[in-house]
């Protein structure tokens, strides 16, 4: 692994005027190891950015050229050569590779619903058997219907059916907010590929 100096979780956030890195992504690090990291619409980065600190070899890809063209920046201030930048749209499934740990955080209520399990079917395999893969999505059930006109939402249980024969190490499907405080529910999952 690339050697870089260990950073805050908020160093970026605090540095660049971003969000900092998902709550989700800092508290799975006890779990996943430094690796090959896919970080699955990644924006401007704050995931990535964060992970490449802490030694892992990162993929960030996204469809927005502007939000890359901001990654990219900062990758070449902060010397990071850890991190590969790339235009994808998800919708392809396509990813390809073969990594220890995906990373798709507030992003796949973006997509056209019924390419929804395509990507994550394409999540799965491009995860090596005994990685990760992390997931954080806008739900909408009866309960709590989604106050966003999202283009997708998940079901109650969706994700965690889409798992079978994974090891969830984690889920739940709690309220939270969005960035501009709308409140959401949300599937939280990190899993573990058989091996």
């Amino acid at each position: 692994m690339t050697e870089h100096p260990l950073r805050d979780a908020n160093h970026f956030s605090e540095r660049y005027g971003m969000n900092p890195p998902h709550s989700e992504v800092v508290l799975a690090q006890p779990h996943v190891q430094p690796g090959k990291v896919l970080d699955l619409g990644c924006g401007s980065g704050r995931n990535a950015l964060y992970l490449a600190s802490r030694g892992f070899e990162v993929t960030a890809l996204d469809v927005n050229p502007a939000a890359l063209e901001t990654l990219r920046a900062i990758v070449a201030q902060e010397r990071l050569s850890n991190i590969d930048v790339r235009e994808y749209d998800m919708h392809e499934a396509r990813i390809g590779g073969n990594y220890d740990f995906i990373v798709c955080t507030v992003t796949l209520m973006f997509l056209q619903s019924e390419r929804v399990a395509d990507v994550i079917a394409d999540m799965q395999r491009s995860t090596r058997s005994g990685g990760y893969n992390l997931i954080v999505a806008a739900m909408s059930t009866d309960q709590h219907p989604c106050p966003v006109g999202f283009p997708s939402t998940l079901g109650e249980g969706q994700l965690r059916e889409a798992y079978a024969g994974w090891q969830l190490l984690k889920y739940n499907e709690d309220l939270g907010t969005l960035h501009n405080g709308v409140p959401l529910q949300f599937a939280t999952m990190l899993a573990q590929k058989p091996v």
